[in-house]
């Protein structure tokens, strides 16, 4: 088993990437899931989820890998809540269907709750001394917005604890704000859903290497030569931020763009694509239609699911220039990465290096991800 430490330079130049046994053991792997995703901000949908009061929905945060019950709900004031979905009484799920409710109710002995989560009575308790307090609530999770996308994190602050376990990697502003800036412009409320235009991959390949290969330009050329006709690969640039990072696709000759406004930060180019990544798992696509988001899920060591959902903006611009082709995108992206998981855990195998023009996000997202693990 290893300690899951490493180190990576922060002189690019110098840098080496990763040992090949982050992506292949599982105690790492294992690890990975308490340091980084249970301590994460996550994508769990947007507003429409719980749209009206009373309305309810449970989920899982990360299932398959962290796991953890959650509800969603907004309360008859109209205010939205996430708590733990299992009851404080013997740990029996208390919402197990969407739906529009005025209180929740445990089935298994009555307890019941308010929408925001709140113990509010239980039947055959009379006499139990310091009943109810404060731990007979449904504990509540973090959850915070932008524009309709809703966000959750299990852990509830940030440097208030002692224990790592229990402390946000970083707070939602911050880890949000880059994009939030840049991307401000754009109305993401006329942003629709379209399930047509979205689903599930199953990736057989560690969940970082996903992610790194997601981080660069580099490859485009090589593995997407549809993509790379619509890009002018010369002009492609990556900007580095605290926690997450931006790769500007420019739209080659010809090719559909932005039609950007003269408040924003990229007026007069013509930019293609708007590709975001925040720490650890999530990517947000913007094209001239819409927005594409990467929701990178792992599961195990080996195995990673990849929702693809998608949010129409102008169906006119569908299906043309760099966010056109997607589903093919998508595939040739997995063929790799799976290629690689076949191949990095070699005894002949140690550590690459990086190209310092076309690496510097995968750098980026790999000194991250060794700086949490050392202080997780």
């Amino acid at each position: 088993m290893q300690t899951a430490s490493f180190e990576i330079d922060p002189d690019i130049r110098r840098a080496s990437t990763p040992p090949g046994w982050l992506y292949t053991d599982a105690a790492v792997f294992d690890r990975q899931r308490d340091a980084i995703f249970a301590r994460s901000w996550q994508l769990i949908g947007d507003s429409d989820l719980a749209r009206v009061p009373g309305q309810v929905h449970p989920f899982v945060f990360l299932d398959g890998s962290v796991g953890e019950p959650l509800l969603l709900s907004r309360d008859l004031d109209d205010q939205l809540h996430c708590v733990s979905n299992v009851c404080t009484h013997r740990g029996m799920l208390v919402c197990e269907h969407a739906g529009v409710e005025r209180t929740l109710r445990c089935r298994y002995h009555g307890r019941r709750f308010g929408l925001d989560g709140r113990f509010q009575q239980m039947p055959e308790f009379t006499g139990v001394e310091g009943f109810p307090s404060e731990a007979d609530n449904l504990a509540p999770a973090s959850l915070d917005a932008w524009g309709k996308f809703l966000f959750v994190a299990l852990a509830t602050a940030s440097r208030a604890t002692d224990s790592s376990r229990d402390r946000r990697l970083v707070e939602f502003a911050e880890w949000i704000e880059p994009m939030r800036r840049r991307m401000e412009w754009l109305p993401l409320h006329e942003f629709q859903f379209d399930a047509g235009r979205s689903r599930d991959f199953l990736v057989r390949a560690n969940w970082a290497l996903y992610v790194e290969n997601y981080l660069e330009g580099f490859h485009i050329p090589y593995v997407h030569s549809s993509l790379n006709e619509t890009l002018d690969y010369g002009e492609y640039r990556t900007e580095l931020f605290d926690w997450c990072s931006l790769q500007v696709g420019v739209a080659g000759s010809g090719e559909p763009a932005f039609d950007l406004p003269a408040g924003a930060a990229d007026a007069g180019q013509r930019i293609a694509a708007y590709y975001w990544w925040l720490f650890p798992n999530l990517m947000f696509n913007f094209y001239p239609w819409g927005l594409s988001i990467n929701v990178v899920r792992p599961l195990a060591v080996d195995r990673t699911r990849v929702s693809f959902l998608s949010y129409v903006w102008d169906s006119s611009k569908l299906d043309m220039g760099a966010g056109a082709a997607l589903d093919r995108v998508e595939r040739e992206d997995e063929a790799i990465v799976e290629a690689i998981q076949r191949a990095i855990g070699a005894r002949l195998y140690s550590r690459g290096r990086y190209s310092p023009t076309r690496e510097t996000g995968t750098h980026h997202f790999h000194r991250l991800l060794s700086r949490v693990l050392a202080a997780g």
